[in-house]
């Protein structure tokens, strides 16, 4: 039994959620596949993360009902992915309606399974792409439904240690506590180079260029910023 589930998607983000995890006690890895673009390489970047931080009690769950519900650009390939405006106001397109939401529901049914404590989930809110699944304020409501609808017994906690941390400061606890950056994807388009022009890629770029460090994953190529 595992102290704690960690939601790890596979981005640069849960990569850091998961090394801060492991070193607070033991942890299960979840990975969600829910009709994304480059769901073949978040899921392959999931499994190398979990190697490389000893994690063998892990669960992959299909959700593709976020494609056919669609509104996404990352989920409908009707909808273009846009690139990258980092001076973007409002929800962009690639916002997933209510993911955060199915995918915390799925670590809580897990979690009153193998007993454990806390759910970790590598949300930003300060520097995100403007999702409004990502505020704090939906983790401390979410927390609180959750133990209302689960069974009696201890309380989990969701446990949001990036919330309020810029990307450059990511990538500096990254480097800090020798989380596998190397093994990570971050981009919205493509499964064999990043892009580096969508929002994640240039989210991404920024802050390994701000926190003085060269980011090891292959681009096709880099937008300057």
């Amino acid at each position: 039994m595992a102290d704690s589930i960690v939601l790890v998607s596979g981005g640069m983000d849960s990569a850091v959620t998961a090394a801060i995890a492991v070193l607070e006690g033991t942890a299960a890895f979840l990975h969600i596949n829910y009709g994304q673009r480059t769901e073949a390489r978040e899921l392959k970047a999931f499994n190398a993360i979990a190697e490389s931080c000893g994690v063998r009690e892990r669960l992959v769950v299909d959700i593709s009902y976020l494609k056919k519900i669609g509104g996404s650009a990352l989920t409908d390939s009707a909808i273009e992915v846009p690139e990258g405006d980092l001076s973007r106001k409002g929800v962009p397109s690639t916002y997933v309606p209510f993911r955060n939401a199915n995918f915390l529901s799925i670590a809580v049914s897990w979690a009153e399974v193998i007993a454990a404590k806390n759910i970790y989930i590598g949300a930003v809110e300060e520097d995100s792409s403007g999702y409004p699944d990502c505020r704090e304020a939906f983790f401390t409501a979410f927390e609180k439904a959750a133990n209302l609808g689960k069974k009696p017994g201890s309380d989990i906690k969701i446990i949001t240690p990036l919330i309020h941390l810029r990307k450059a400061d990511i990538v500096k606890k990254g480097l800090e506590l020798k989380a596998p950056l190397h093994l990570t994807w971050s981009c919205y388009r493509d499964e064999t180079l990043a892009c580096g022009e969508c929002d994640s890629c240039l989210l991404r770029l920024r802050g390994f260029s701000e926190a003085g460090a060269k980011d090891p994953i292959p681009y096709r190529q880099k937008a300057a910023l």
